[in-house]
């Protein structure tokens, strides 16, 4: 099966292009932590959909580093808010990695509204979590194959007003090779980006 996944250029204008298909994301932690429940779409796998339904996403606005979107795969309105790194070390060094992306995400259908996702460019290594260090605080974020989430669900409103007012924010993971990563993400235009997709996914 082939898939389509919204990535980003340097010039930060969404396109869609055709990769393999990865084994399904994990539902949020809010249905995961008994780890029981079926696995839900997420933020970050709302960014894949299938290639036959042919879905763009469309560029509302550029503020700063952060892109505002809006697709509707499925008929069904997603408006998020996408950055790439702005610098990123890994230990050991010169490790192969596909390109990283921070996702927030609203989905008025499934009254989701300001979820925080990463897509980091490797696979974790199993059972690990992620961590996401803002201002003085670190948030664990759950980890399936190349994903992660806010573990818990409830800090997430406080997280995204942090990261409105704070000028970056690192996230940090090891791979299944070992490979240690921290992405740092600046948070310019973050506030403008949010309030934009918001305007089109209240």
């Amino acid at each position: 099966m082939t898939v389509a996944v919204i990535s980003c250029r340097s010039d930060a204008v969404a396109q869609v292009s055709a990769q393999p298909a990865q084994s399904a994301k994990p539902p949020h932690p809010q249905a995961a932590q008994t780890q029981t429940a079926k696995p839900a779409q997420t933020p970050a796998a709302q960014a894949i959909v299938p290639a036959a339904a042919s879905v763009q996403p469309q560029l509302l606005g550029q503020y700063g580093d952060w892109g505002a979107y809006m697709a509707t795969p499925g008929g069904k309105k997603v408006c998020f808010a996408l950055a790439k790194p702005a610098s990123s070390l890994t230990n050991p060094a010169n490790r192969p990695r596909d390109p990283s992306y921070m996702f927030i995400s609203s989905r008025p259908a499934e009254k989701v509204k300001d979820e925080v996702s990463i897509i980091i460019g490797y696979g974790f290594k199993p059972n690990s979590d992620a961590s996401l260090d803002i201002a003085g605080g670190t948030y664990a974020m759950y980890t399936q194959n190349d994903g992660a989430w806010i573990k818990n669900a409830a800090e997430e409103s406080r997280l995204v007003e942090a990261m409105r007012k704070a000028p970056d924010v690192t996230i940090k993971g090891q791979s299944a090779r070992g490979t240690a990563s921290s992405d740092v993400y600046s948070l310019r235009g973050l506030a403008q980006a949010l309030e934009r997709m918001n305007q089109e996914c209240r």
